[in-house]
């Protein structure tokens, strides 16, 4: 199996002497759904930022196949939608091409088209105060793909959604990483999700944060309402449960 991404022995330790991540050894194919799961604090978020290269490891390296990719090759959902409050949803997704030097007349046939795929095409004049919290997180997302990046990094992008609305972005997510061809690294506290989601679940230990385990996740499309009250998708999390119990107790 080719690779898209690798880390070998990537650890990170901050200014104030903080071991966030220690001997992160992680391989990543093209078109997988990776989900990080582990406590507050095990370092999921930094080897997000890792990866994204918006920081630095302090050990080891990361190596990408056909060398580093470039700033649109990479997309990134953070928690919070982080939304521009005095631009319009269709100005918010603009922005990373705008900051790319692309010109507004340029861009708008792009940006009309991630509106669509994330289900927006009708909100585009709003304000984020004009729209749902499932909204704003649709037009974070939607920014990150308007620059048809290779690999989308997401970093508990549905944790302040109500259960409902963060199926339903599940179900959203899920479609477009089919259709997009997408690469995902996605940082999760929910075993639920990562197991609806995932193609594998890497579980991490409390800070410094080291991969204890990484499970496959084998399920056959589609993934929809009938599978998360399925017994297969209940022994699984009860196995990636029992992983991840297992890196606490260690």
């Amino acid at each position: 199996m080719s690779t898209l991404l690798r880390l070998d022995g990537v650890g990170k330790r901050f200014a104030n002497g903080t071991q966030a991540l220690d001997g992160i050894d992680l391989a990543v194919a093209p078109g997988e759904f990776v989900s990080l799961v582990g406590p507050s604090g095990c370092g999921k978020s930094t080897l997000l930022r890792l990866v994204s290269g918006l920081d630095n490891p302090s050990t080891g390296t990361i190596a990408w196949d056909g060398g580093e990719p470039g700033q649109s090759d990479i997309g990134f959902v953070f928690q919070d939608a982080t939304l521009l409050p005095w631009a319009t949803l269709f100005d918010n997704v603009y922005l990373p091409l705008k900051l790319g030097g692309v010109s507004r007349a340029a861009a708008r046939p792009r940006i009309e088209e991630a509106l669509v795929l994330v289900g927006l095409a009708d909100a585009a004049k709003l304000l984020p105060r004009e729209a749902s919290g499932g909204m704003r997180m649709r037009v974070s997302i939607a920014r990150a793909l308007v620059t048809r990046p290779k690999i989308l990094l997401l970093d508990e992008p549905f944790a302040a959604l109500d259960e409902i609305t963060r199926f339903k972005l599940n179900d959203d997510l899920l479609r477009l990483w089919r259709d997009q061809n997408w690469t995902v690294l996605f940082v999760t506290h929910s075993v639920f999700e990562s197991v609806y989601l995932s193609t594998r679940v890497v579980v991490m230990s409390p800070g410094p944060g080291r991969i204890t385990a990484d499970a496959p996740i084998r399920f056959m499309d589609p993934r929809n309402a009938d599978l998360r009250t399925s017994s297969d998708f209940a022994t699984l999390c009860r196995e990636v449960s029992a992983h991840l119990a297992r890196a606490m107790a260690a």
